[in-house]
């Protein structure tokens, strides 16, 4: 019997992975997924991208990584697509843009300005980055259900995370007038990854979310290691939101 082709770039088969996919930049955020995920095992760490393949209420679900930035994000969407993959949550960090949003925070997104580069090679700026309404209503009654502090709106994705940081070391200038400029507009957050995950699910016909856990308050100037207990929070609202997809996928069936 022929063994399936696995993908270039995440060292995936057909078999290895499950239509629903949680998927975290850090490579060593996986394992920790894992662990909310029934008989979770790694099947692939290729590059960037490192997988775990369980079950969820029977239903084979996965955690794959994409590094950081939209070229890698892309990439493996690209790849998760091509292998039949429906469903896709972002599990990340950002920066807070408002003051009310504090270290620990879950931040759900429910689109993205396209502030970074990789999805103009697919569409023009005009195209809107937006998360699919199931899964963000999923991540709300996951958020709900945990007692977790969080923000649903609008988040920015961008290249250069440390013109975010430290503006005022760049050597462009206005940084600090055009991040102020975005807070006034309502922006919660800053991130690098939603905006491309958004606009490639979307065109590829996948559903999409985003929830994030703050490590940068506004005006801090630096990325804090949280208290584990804030990211086991965070893994254990992604996996309960997938389960909500799962069974609102069954009872539609």
């Amino acid at each position: 019997m022929a063994v399936a082709e696995k993908k270039y770039h995440i060292g995936l088969a057909r078999e290895d992975v499950g239509d629903y996919v949680l998927v975290p930049g850090d490579p060593f955020r996986t394992p920790l997924i894992a662990k909310f995920i029934d008989g979770a095992k790694e099947v692939a760490f290729s590059r960037e991208y490192r997988t775990f393949t369980g079950t969820v209420d029977g239903e084979k679900v996965s955690t794959m990584s994409t590094g950081m930035g939209g070229p890698s994000v892309a990439i493996g969407i690209e790849e998760l697509h091509e292998l039949g993959v429906h469903t896709l949550l972002r599990v990340g960090t950002c920066g807070a843009a408002q003051p009310e949003i504090k270290m620990g925070d879950l931040v759900i997104s429910m689109a993205a300005v396209r502030s970074e580069g990789t999805p103009n090679g697919y569409v023009p700026l005009e195209y809107p980055a937006v998360a699919s309404l199931h899964v963000v209503e999923a991540l709300i009654e996951a958020a709900e259900a945990a007692g977790a502090r969080y923000h649903v709106g609008v988040t920015r994705s961008v290249d250069a995370l440390y013109s975010d940081l430290l503006p005022d070391t760049m050597p462009r200038p206005h940084l600090r007038d055009e991040l102020d400029m975005w807070a006034k507009a309502g922006i919660l957050s800053n991130d690098m990854e939603a905006s491309t995950l958004f606009v490639v699910s979307r065109i590829r016909q996948m559903r999409a979310g985003c929830v994030n856990l703050c490590v940068d308050e506004l005006g801090a100037g630096e990325i804090h290691h949280v208290d584990p207990s804030y990211m086991d929070r965070m893994l254990s609202v992604s996996v309960d939101a997938i389960r909500r997809l799962i069974k609102r996928d069954v009872r539609r069936a």
